[in-house]
């Protein structure tokens, strides 16, 4: 199981009613429907943890070719050169 790590939040009294009410609804706590609530806000946010950035960033290292010989050695002059044209 995952660990759960207490947190606080602050609602007004109608946030705080409708969750309530939705929780009783569906028979389960109001900390389930915020946990919910911030899984579905991560996911259409796009939001990536520093580690899936990191992930894909491996990932896609090495798929792609210069056609420069010496560009391990020499990135920084090519760097300098891409940014002042």
């Amino acid at each position: 199981m995952m660990e759960m790590i207490r947190t606080q939040i602050q609602l007004t009294d109608d946030q705080y009613s409708a969750l309530k009410e939705h929780a009783r609804d569906r028979s389960v706590s109001m900390a389930e429907i915020i946990r919910e609530s911030v899984e579905l806000y991560l996911r259409q946010s796009n939001f990536q943890s520093r580690e899936e950035k990191r992930r894909r960033a491996l990932e896609v290292g090495g798929q792609f070719g210069s056609g420069l010989g010496d560009l391990a050695e020499q990135h920084d002059r090519y760097l300098d050169e891409a940014y002042t044209k």
